[in-house]
């Protein structure tokens, strides 16, 4: 039991506003705190009643419609928790990944960050119309929540971007693409499909059997050229990916 958390909750008997909804934004409250984010139970059913001053009928409405939502998980004889948050990504947010999860109120942290110099192959050599073997920039991320792995990306950046240890590869990497090298990213096209981890395992800590979301990115700058080739690779059980369509009519 979350105590502080938990001894905060309060009901308004005064109000206009039918109890069912007050005790379903108390528990949205209570749910968003940090030490219930990782699958923890809710007090029992009585004890919220109890607490609050309400019956169970009114507390069974408000986690009805929260399990609805799929903020909770109830189980039969255990109990009912805060359930796993599953992540969404959106191709109409494409330039800054750590800037999207912010708007949904995640906050993300590089696990791991490396930057070397490798030699661009046939892919890398077509889509950046260079010579094979000519060194390419190679930035490596894996991005977390709660010290948890949820996404693999490797970018790999045209010639004309020589990016340093110095750089503060922590910040948005359009920002600094932008203030370092006067580039400016406007559209970039996406190839998205279903793979097994393999390689990537290890640093998703999944199984390598383990089915991945893998979305390649093409970049390029106002003038069409080619700036970045990135690859992500997603947790399948934290991540889906949505996009939206207009009628163009």
């Amino acid at each position: 039991m979350f105590e502080h958390s938990y001894m905060s909750l309060k009901i308004d008997h005064k109000s206009k506003l039918p109890l069912h909804i007050q005790v379903e934004e108390l528990l949205r409250d209570l749910i968003s705190q940090p030490e219930y984010q990782n699958g923890s139970f809710l007090p029992k059913e009585v004890e919220l009643a109890n607490r609050l001053g309400v019956s169970r009928n009114t507390i069974r409405q408000a986690t009805n419609k929260l399990e609805y939502e799929g903020l909770l998980a109830r189980k039969k004889g255990v109990g009912t928790k805060v359930a796993q948050r599953q992540l969404s990504t959106s191709l109409q947010d494409w330039q800054s990944f750590t800037k999207e999860m912010s708007k949904r109120g995640i906050i993300t942290s590089n696990l791991l960050l490396t930057l070397e110099k490798v030699k661009a192959d046939e892919k890398l050599a077509g889509f950046f119309n260079i010579a094979l073997n000519t060194p390419v920039c190679k930035l490596s991320k894996l991005k977390g929540v709660n010290g948890e792995p949820i996404v693999y990306f490797e970018s790999y950046f045209h010639p004309r971007i020589t990016l340093t240890a110095n750089d503060d590869l922590n910040r948005p990497l359009y920002q600094l693409l932008s203030e370092k090298f006067d580039i400016v990213v406007v559209r970039s096209s996406e190839h998205i499909s279903a793979l097994m981890a393999g390689n990537v395992a290890k640093k998703l800590q999944v199984d390598p059997k383990c089915p991945v979301l893998f979305r390649e990115r093409f970049v390029y700058d106002p003038g069409d050229r080619p700036v970045e080739y990135n690859v992500g690779f997603y947790r399948s059980d934290k991540f889906t990916y949505s996009i939206e369509i207009r009628s163009e009519s």
